[in-house]
């Protein structure tokens, strides 16, 4: 792929035309995974970096996204205020111009907005960030800016499909202790061996948050190669997940 010639994967959903959204693919930049915007995988600090300019540039964001330091945790911050040193697996905002991001490699990421294009939001949701309630947080700073469920919009992009996704049963206990509801999203494949759905996992939880307008969730990063997938390769980069309100 020409590095001038860059594909995004662009969500398919009902967002405002404020709203501006994309999903990374491999190819056409340097380092992991030719294309790696990580700085925590192992990669050379100055790949990374050429990197990331070059996707401000050719996806035309109107500010560098603010990264952050993900830990599979449930802290969704601001991110007027958020850089790469802050731990958290979710950022919002409702300042035009500010870009919220992020990285992933089989975990889910989950774009947030309102009808109106009033905030938007994303979050960082593998099993360990659904487990601790991080789509749930997400939703809420939108309730608490008086945007009724009903009026959430979500786009669940690309992560691990379920097929893919194998968990032993201490995974799956210790999801179901905190997700009851979510005990259809496990398919067992054999002893002590199930299949997980992540996708399935987040409209079962978004739902119970009466947040029901969801799109996406038709990927696999480990069987399409136009992703990362830390299953598929250890040693590979992470793409990355961006939405912002644009300042026109």
């Amino acid at each position: 792929m020409n590095k001038a010639e860059r594909a995004f994967l662009y969500p398919d959903w009902a967002a405002h035309p404020a709203v501006r959204a994309l999903s990374t693919v491999r190819g056409g930049g340097t380092g992991y995974g030719d294309f790696n915007l990580a700085a925590h995988v192992g990669d050379d600090d100055t790949r990374v970096r050429e990197n990331r300019v070059m996707l401000r540039q050719q996806a035309r964001l109107p500010s560098s996204p603010r990264w952050l330091t993900q830990v599979h945790g449930p802290l969704v911050v601001n991110a007027d205020d958020a850089d790469e040193s802050v731990e958290a697996d979710g950022s919002w905002t409702c300042t035009r111009g500010v870009v919220c991001a992020v990285l992933t490699a089989d975990c889910l990421p989950v774009l947030f907005s309102d009808r109106n294009g009033f905030a938007v939001a994303v979050a960082h949701a593998g099993w360990r960030g659904l487990c601790s309630g991080v789509l749930e947080l997400t939703a809420q700073r939108f309730f608490q800016l008086d945007v009724p469920p009903e009026d959430v919009l979500v786009w669940l992009g690309p992560a691990i499909g379920p097929a893919s996704y194998e968990v032993d049963e201490n995974v799956r206990d210790a999801f179901l202790q905190r997700e009851p509801n979510c005990a259809g999203s496990f398919l067992q494949t054999s002893t002590g061996h199930w299949q997980f759905d992540l996708y399935d996992a987040a409209t079962t939880v978004l739902a119970a948050q009466g947040v029901t307008n969801i799109s996406g969730g038709d990927f696999c990063t480990y069987r399409d190669i136009r992703f990362n997938s830390y299953r598929r390769d250890p040693h590979c980069g992470r793409q990355a997940t961006l939405i912002w309100l644009d300042e026109s």
